[in-house]
Parts: C-alpha cells; sequence; structure tokens
C-alpha cells in the first residue's frame, strides 16, 4: 500500500507540475516560434519553461551589431568560431532563473515531512530526493559576457532559445540545498562555458562545458572549483535510435583549497520523441557521490559517505 501510493504521488505530482509550463507553450504557440531569428536585433528577450530550469533572459549588444546567424553549420565549427572570437566580448545576457523541481523537493521536505519519509524506500533511495538530486539552489540570477550565434535553417521559423554560447558567467543566489532542505547562503559563482542549444524541426541537439569556481557566504559549506560536461540528442526523424535519442552529463567537483574530490554526478538519459508534438519524454538514471567533506560544522555527516540514486523524469519542448 506504501509503495503504491507513492508511485501514484510521484507521476501526479510529476505531471500536474509539467502541465505548467506545457500549457503556458501551448497556449501562446506565437511566443514559441518567431518569423525571423533575432540575428536582426540588438536587444533580445528570451525565456524557457521547464521542470527543472526556468528562465528569463535579456541579450544586449555591446557593439551595436546584431546577433549573428550561423545557420546550420556543425558544432565543432561553430566552437571554432566562437573560440576565436572569444577574447572580445560581444554580448552581454542578463538572466534569472528558478529550478522548480529542486525547489518543489525543499517543500515537500519542510511542509510534508510524513509524506517525505514515505518515499524512503532504501537508505539511498527517496523518491523526492532522487528526483531533484544534483540540484544545489532553488534560484539564481546571473551575468554572462561573451558571444553569441542564433541557429537557423532555410525554409523553417525560428524557434526560440537556439543560441550557442561562448564566455563568463558570474551568477549568485541567497540558498544552498542539502538533502531537499534550504540553508541560507549568499553564493558567488564565476565560470567560463560553452553552451549550444540548436532545435530544427527534425531533431533537437543540446551541449554544455563549464569550468568554475563557487563561493559560500556559509561556513560550513566549502568552496569548490569544479567541471562540467553535458550533451543530449532528441531526433524526431529516426525516433527509434538509440544512439540519436539519448544524453548524459558529467559534474566533477574539488575542495578549492586542496583539490581533494568532494562530488560526482553521472546521469544518462533515454529520450522518446513524440514528432506530431515535436516534445519528447526523457528519463535520466544515474548516482551522486558526496565526500563528508563537502560540509564542515553541523552540515558535516562525518558517519558516512553520501551516495544517491538519482532519477529524473522530464518533458522536452
Amino acid at each position: 500500500m506504501r509503495l503504491s501510493f507513492l508511485l501514484r504521488y510521484v507521476f501526479i505530482l510529476f505531471f500536474i507540475h509539467l502541465a505548467i509550463p506545457a500549457y503556458a507553450e501551448h497556449a501562446a504557440p506565437e511566443k514559441k516560434e518567431e518569423p525571423h531569428p533575432p540575428e536582426r536585433k540588438t536587444v533580445v528577450f528570451e525565456h524557457e519553461l521547464d521542470a527543472y530550469y526556468s528562465n528569463v533572459g535579456l541579450y544586449l549588444s555591446l557593439s551595436e551589431e546584431a546577433i549573428p546567424d550561423v545557420g546550420e553549420r556543425d558544432e565543432l565549427s561553430v566552437y571554432k568560431d566562437l573560440l576565436f572570437s572569444s577574447y572580445i566580448p560581444r554580448f552581454l545576457v542578463l538572466e534569472a532563473a528558478v529550478f522548480p523541481m529542486p525547489g518543489l523537493g525543499a517543500i515537500i521536505k519542510s511542509n510534508a515531512e510524513d509524506l517525505y519519509k514515505s518515499a524512503e524506500i532504501t537508505d539511498n533511495l527517496n523518491l523526492v530526493k532522487a528526483a531533484t538530486a544534483g540540484f544545489e539552489e532553488p534560484w539564481a540570477v546571473s551575468l554572462f559576457l561573451g558571444n553569441v550565434v542564433s541557429f537557423t535553417r532555410p525554409g523553417e521559423a525560428w524557434r526560440s532559445g537556439n543560441f550557442g554560447y561562448m564566455g563568463y558567467l558570474l551568477s549568485y543566489g541567497g540558498y544552498h540545498i542539502k538533502d531537499n532542505k534550504l540553508i541560507k547562503d549568499d553564493w558567488v559563482e564565476l565560470e567560463w562555458k560553452i553552451k549550444g542549444d540548436r532545435k530544427f524541426s527534425t531533431h533537437d541537439l543540446h551541449w554544455s562545458f563549464r569550468v568554475g569556481g563557487k563561493l559560500h557566504n556559509n561556513p560550513d559549506i566549502k568552496d569548490i572549483v569544479y567541471l562540467s560536461v553535458r550533451r543530449g540528442r532528441l531526433d524526431f526523424e529516426e525516433t527509434d535510435s538509440l544512439l540519436k535519442n539519448s544524453g548524459f552529463e558529467y559534474t566533477f567537483d574539488m575542495d578549492s583549497e586542496t583539490l581533494k574530490p568532494v562530488r560526482h554526478i553521472f546521469t544518462v538519459d533515454r529520450r522518446w520523441p513524440w514528432k506530431e508534438h515535436r516534445v519528447g519524454f526523457t528519463l535520466a538514471v544515474g548516482f551522486l557521490w558526496e565526500s563528508p567533506d563537502r560540509y564542515t560544522g553541523e552540515l558535516r555527516n562525518a558517519d558516512r559517505e553520501n551516495f544517491q540514486v538519482i532519477l529524473r523524469p522530464n518533458i522536452i519542448f
């Protein structure tokens, strides 16, 4: 009974939560696609709705030149162009982001403790935690300084968010999440990143490479440096191809003083495209390992290392 109730709750909670961005996307299709790409504009406003990372961003040209369009150029060519031009930043992006599912996990733990405990299947598998592990903040504001390009395909309408980035990102937030618990912490993060979101009628392709550091005002949370790689593809033509409908993510955190490993996150995901509606269903599975040295004082779990299973269902628009 307990497991049956829990499974029903998780699925109901998940789809109700996803219904909000799904409704927003389909209620206003004119905002999802524009007739022309933004390369003609020097100021662009963009938004993205997702169960794990939703944001709004303001793109500003520093040189009064519009965002250049690179068409369907392959990934390596895009990296090369961005790399050789990144020493002169041409764009400023201001962004505000929220992380709905991680925030929801913290709300459930603090306001529905019995329900949260009932989600505990084993010591390393709490279904609420498994769906939210790996995200350390409920919200963030950031400033990106670097170069931006847009992706378009002749004959296809422009899709919002079709950008590639390379440059520096400075972020700030006021809280830290540990084991689905909100902890007051003013943190600052600086990273260098390459990121791309290519959305065409035949496929969606997303990639990200980041290296940076994060400073915490809370003395019980150690400062870290990190490396993170992510790539995923959703193919609407070869729907049965596992290689073209999958993705992975790996993040490696180190203590900024000793450079000792304090956290590993690894996930792989399978994606199921729904061509008629241009959406995809995805399930990421993996693990999070965290050293007791990640925290000090009252936040330190000295008795054991933390190993957490990750299960992240999602819908890709």
